[in-house]
C-alpha cells in the first residue's frame, strides 16, 4: 500500500507540519435539552456530513428536541485506535525524559475532521480546500496556541505501524518529541476500501 512522508518547518509561532502517507454500524443517541447536532458532531469527534448521512430523517439539522433518536456512526473503534497514539507518542516522550502531552478534546476533533476531510476531497496535504492551514483550521475551532503543528499519514493499518512510520521520519518526530508542546490531539478516518487516515494536531494552549 503506498505510503508517503514529507514536513515542513516554520518559526516565530512554532509551526511545525509533517506528512506521512464499509458501511459503519450506528449507535443510537438519546438528545438531551439543550443537545444540537454540531455539539452532538463534538462530543463523538464525527464531522456533520457523517451525522446527517446516518440521519436522513432529520429535515431540519437546526431543529432537534430532547428525546429525538439520532443514529451516530461507531466511533469506539476509531477512539480507541486515535487513543492507542495517544499513548505511544507520551511512551516515546517518557523515554527520552519528556513531559507527557495531555489530550485536547476539541484538537481530537479537529484532526478526525481533518482526516476526514481528506478522504472526503480525495487529497492528501497539510492546507485543506475545505478548512485552509492547519493552524487556521485549529483556530476557527476556538483553539489558542504559541505553538502548533500537525502530523498526517495514510495507509498504515495500526497505531504501531503509523508511529514508526513517523519516527522513522526527522520531521515527524520532531513534532512528537518536541518541547514546545503540551497538548495533542488525533483524529483517525476509514475509507471506504479500508484505507486509514491518520492527523496528529500539537500545540501549546494561550492560557
Amino acid at each position: 500500500m503506498k505510503k508517503i512522508i514529507a514536513s515542513l518547518t516554520g518559526v516565530c509561532l512554532v509551526f511545525v507540519l509533517a506528512i506521512v502517507p464499509a458501511s459503519a454500524q450506528s449507535i443510537n443517541y438519546k438528545c438531551k435539552p439543550g443537545d444540537s447536532l454540531s455539539a452532538i458532531c463534538k462530543k463523538y469527534q464525527i464531522s456533520l456530513k457523517e451525522l446527517k448521512k446516518c440521519n436522513p430523517q432529520i429535515k431540519n439539522p437546526s431543529q432537534i428536541k430532547a428525546g429525538q433518536s439520532v443514529n451516530i456512526p461507531e466511533s469506539a473503534p476509531l477512539q480507541s485506535l486515535e487513543d492507542k497514539v495517544i499513548e505511544l507518542v507520551n511512551k516515546e516522550r517518557v523515554s527520552r525524559n519528556l513531559m507527557k502531552l495531555t489530550k485536547n478534546n476539541t484538537a481530537s476533533y479537529v484532526a478526525r475532521l481533518k482526516s476526514q476531510d481528506m478522504i472526503n476531497k480525495n487529497y492528501f496535504a497539510h492546507n485543506s480546500p475545505t478548512y485552509g492551514s492547519p493552524f487556521k483550521m485549529m483556530e476557527s475551532y476556538g483553539l489558542k496556541f504559541s505553538a502548533a503543528g500537525e502530523n498526517i499519514a495514510y495507509g498504515q493499518k495500526t497505531p504501531e505501524e503509523v508511529m514508526k512510520a513517523w519516527m522513522n521520519s526527522a520531521g515527524h518526530r520532531a513534532n512528537i518529541l518536541s518541547k514546545n508542546y503540551t497538548q495533542i490531539g488525533v483524529g483517525a478516518a476509514k475509507k471506504s476500501n479500508g484505507t486509514l487516515y491518520w492527523t496528529q494536531e500539537f500545540l501549546k494552549p494561550i492560557q
